[in-house]
């Protein structure tokens, strides 16, 4: 609750605190820093908080906004390339799956090609037995 002593700018700066510091009493935990949220935390309306009135205050805002929008910037480019090596690292392991199941199943093609090759020269073989291979014509 605002102290009947407090002024509405040490209202607003404390607000601002308590929003850069991730800790704010009215607004939802990780809301951003804007000029709307720290009059929303300092329970007033977000046209409360004017250039004309706090110059000083505005300042600090816009610029620790922009300070901290560059590392924000820098956060979704690092949570970018995480992304990227979990996707990458999930890729090679549905691409192992997939060389593992490819070299299954080229090892029973061959059992299979080895099998028939077997069972055609038995065949042959009984073939050969029932059939004798023609003789060469004599002179």
């Amino acid at each position: 609750m605002p102290s009947e002593t407090e002024t509405a700018e040490q209202r607003f700066r404390s607000a601002f605190e308590r929003l850069k510091t991730g800790k704010p009493q009215v607004l939802a935990h990780g809301t951003s820093v804007s000029q709307n949220n720290v009059a929303k935390e300092a329970r007033t309306d977000p046209t409360a908080l004017r250039k004309a009135r706090y110059p000083a205050l505005i300042r600090e805002i816009q610029a620790w906004v922009e300070i901290n929008g560059q590392q924000r910037e820098v956060k979704v480019e690092r949570q970018a390339r995480r992304r990227a090596r979990e996707d990458s690292v999930a890729k090679v392991k549905r691409l192992t799956v997939e060389r593992d199941n490819a070299q299954s199943q080229l090892a029973s093609a061959h059992r299979k090609v080895l099998e028939l090759l077997l069972t055609n020269a038995t065949l042959q073989a009984k073939l050969d037995e029932l059939l004798p291979p023609p003789t060469p014509l004599r002179k």
